[in-house]
């Protein structure tokens, strides 16, 4: 008998294709996993912001993913409220991000750079807040691009969304 918490270990395999180094579960987008009464299954998820191209090719995953267990009558729910929020990556999610050369999201909202100065974003390399945002878009929408002061490379951020 197939449980959610074995689905939940499962989708562990799905990544991100525009942040590949981080999979849903790392994202925090999986919001529930449930067995209906006919046996299919219904997974809901959360996109990082609304009309995220990403999303049908992570639904796509999804259900590849499940099919390769044996599930083949799975449904995609998208939920669009409550909004994700950066809140949602796990720990090991920020670690990976950092590990992989993006800076996690820093614990404030990303707009505080049209009214004060922006909060330190630390270089994910060398770890020192001596960091500049040379382009507030990314190579996604949802990382700006920043350059370390003292190492000089240049890395992305991973913007906070609350």
């Amino acid at each position: 008998m197939v449980t959610s918490a074995q689905i939940y270990d499962w989708l562990e395999s799905v990544k991100d294709p525009e942040v590949p180094v981080l999979s849903i579960i790392d994202l925090g987008i999986v919001r529930e996993i449930k067995c209906l009464e006919n046996g299919s299954w219904e997974i809901s998820i959360t996109p990082t912001y609304s009309g995220c191209p990403a999303m049908l090719v992570i639904e796509e995953g999804i259900k590849a993913t499940l099919s390769i267990h044996g599930l083949k009558d799975v449904h995609i729910i998208s939920v669009l409220s409550p909004a994700w929020t950066t809140d949602w990556l796990t720990d090991n999610g920020r670690k990976k991000l950092k590990d992989y050369g993006i800076a996690p999201p820093v614990n404030e909202v990303d707009k505080s750079f049209l009214f004060s100065v922006p909060t330190p974003v630390p270089c994910p390399l060398c770890d020192t807040p001596n960091t500049k945002m040379i382009s507030q878009f990314g190579s996604t929408a949802c990382k700006a691009h920043y350059q370390c002061q003292d190492c000089l490379e240049p890395f992305d951020y991973f913007k906070c969304l609350k």
